[in-house]
């Protein structure tokens, strides 16, 4: 066949033109190479002719059988590359889905930090309102612990106060059933203020312008002195008062005031011949026409104000002691 084509392009090549030596050679030599190639070729099909036929043989292949082998290799060719591009599909969506998938994981992780932060806030917030809620009870309670103490020293405050104002009523009817002859004439006995006030005018006591006890007045504080004997716990304070009207007296006495105090010692000097009296428990002031009880402007109201004041007060040491614990 190859030989046939040469001739053939050999004559074309020799009607057209003349051809040189040379390029008659080569083109002989490419031929005699060219059949050589084709024998070689022609041997190896023949050779692999002999193959098939021999593995046909062998195995018992027919043509068809052949075919129909082609076409399933063909057909396993088409479906792997299907299944070679549904791969590469699946490996780009699984590709865009890990990084999607990483970008809301990173997001995901940025905002679990952010509430994790927000949570150890609220936590740290928490722990310290938790931490000054229970000082606070604790402060209550100690509030609590403090008011319920001070209200037991409350009502034993208010007993004992209840027990001195009963003392002091006791007092004031023990008195006035002592001076009970001498009521009305010049002298009162009151309650006010948790004390006892006994006052006696100057004309159950004493001469105009004197300091020294009349027997009448002296019955009365002797009596009187014998109440007080039997309360030691009260403290007594003998108070001279004046009217307005300037002492007139000679002596060494320079006014009301020094009168007054004369008046009020002059007391104190007949209670304490009661030796049951504590002299610690006596107290004597001159007021002079400073504190009055009425106005100076009759007769009537300045016999009032010259009078002798016994003050007589409980002590107060334990209601004091009270107080102290309550503040």
């Amino acid at each position: 066949m190859i030989k046939k084509i040469f001739i053939i392009c050999l004559a074309g090549m020799t009607l057209t033109s003349c051809v040189s030596k040379k390029v008659f050679e080569d083109l002989e030599s490419k031929y005699a190479r060219l059949r050589k190639e084709n024998r070689t070729t022609s041997s190896d099909l023949t050779a692999a002719q002999k193959e098939l036929a021999a593995l046909k043989k062998e195995h018992s292949i027919t043509d068809a059988q052949l075919a129909d082998a082609a076409l399933s290799l063909e057909d396993l060719r088409r479906e792997y590359a299907s299944a070679k591009a549904q791969l590469e599909t699946l490996q780009a969506s699984y590709d865009a889905l890990e990084a999607n998938s990483s970008a809301s994981i990173a997001e995901n992780s940025k905002k679990n930090r952010e509430l994790l932060a927000q949570l150890e806030a609220k936590q740290a917030e928490l722990s310290q309102k938790e931490k000054a809620l229970t000082q606070e009870r604790t402060r209550l309670e100690q509030l609590q612990r403090d008011l319920a103490e001070r209200s037991s020293r409350v009502d034993e405050l208010e007993s004992v106060i209840a027990s001195k104002d009963a003392s002091m009523r006791a007092l004031k009817d023990a008195i006035s059933k002592a001076l009970t002859d001498f009521e009305g004439k010049g002298l009162t006995v009151e309650q006010r203020d948790g004390k006892v006030y006994v006052s006696l005018e100057n004309k159950l006591l004493f001469a105009s312008g004197s300091w020294t006890v009349g027997a009448n007045g002296k019955t009365a504080v002797v009596e009187l002195g014998k109440v007080l004997a039997q309360n030691p716990d009260i403290a007594v304070l003998i108070e001279g008062h004046t009217d307005d009207v300037p002492y007139a007296g000679s002596g060494n006495l320079k006014g009301n005031w020094d009168l007054s105090a004369k008046r009020a010692t002059a007391i104190v000097n007949i209670l304490r011949e009661n030796n049951k009296i504590d002299p610690k428990n006596l107290t004597a002031a001159g007021r002079g026409e400073y504190a009055p009880i009425a106005p100076n402007d009759t007769a009537e109201n300045k016999a009032k104000n010259r009078r002798i004041e016994v003050v007589l007060t409980p002590k107060l040491d334990e209601v004091t002691a009270l107080l102290k614990d309550i503040n």
